[in-house]
């Protein structure tokens, strides 16, 4: 195998930073209330266990954004259950790439009367960013790698790995259950 596929975040280090980030949204939105509003469906993991870290009030929500042709234009499949209009809203996001998605969802929230809207990232693609948008709370800041785990996926799977892998080769991509590691999945089954 190689080194075709190198862990880039721990689980540790995930845990720490997301510990971290919950702390930090605390702070800043004492006494608000805020809508926690995940992007589905890769910020399922983070989303999770960044609720467990914001020790204040807070409720949680989620879109399901869709894509359309070639030059991507993004819809909401599902909207929220909770009504946004006069709440403070985070969004949470696993990755934030070119910037497009989150720039649609932020002028998708501009028209809903919110208090006010901030963004959290696990991930911060910079180097592919088109559009500059607000990244409020990161995570990690990442270059343009190709990465599996903690909610990312290669056709919808590998989301359940408790930290980040790296592809270095994208040509095994296409044979990925032969070739990655077991030890990924931190029981040793794969």
């Amino acid at each position: 195998m190689g080194n075709s596929y190198l862990e880039v975040v721990d689980r540790a280090a995930i845990e720490r930073r997301v510990s971290e980030l919950g702390q930090a949204i605390a702070a800043d939105h004492e006494g608000l209330n805020p809508v926690l509003v995940g992007v589905l469906k890769g910020c399922v993991p983070f989303l999770a266990d960044l609720t467990r870290q914001i020790d204040i009030p807070h409720e949680v929500d989620f879109l399901l954004l869709t894509r359309f042709g070639e030059r991507g234009r993004v819809s909401v499949a599902m909207d929220t259950a909770i009504s946004l209009e006069g709440r403070h809203v985070i969004l949470v996001e696993d990755i934030v790439d070119t910037g497009l998605t989150l720039s649609a969802l932020l002028r998708s929230l501009s028209v809903r009367a919110v208090a006010g809207v901030k963004t959290v990232a696990l991930l911060d693609k910079v180097p592919r960013r088109i559009v500059d948008v607000p990244v409020d709370y990161r995570g990690f800041e990442i270059g343009d790698e190709f990465l599996l785990g903690y909610g990312l996926d290669w056709g919808g799977r590998y989301r359940n790995l408790p930290s980040l892998w790296a592809v270095m080769d994208m040509e095994q991509l296409t044979d990925l259950d032969a070739t990655f590691p077991t030890a990924a999945f931190g029981n040793g089954a794969g």
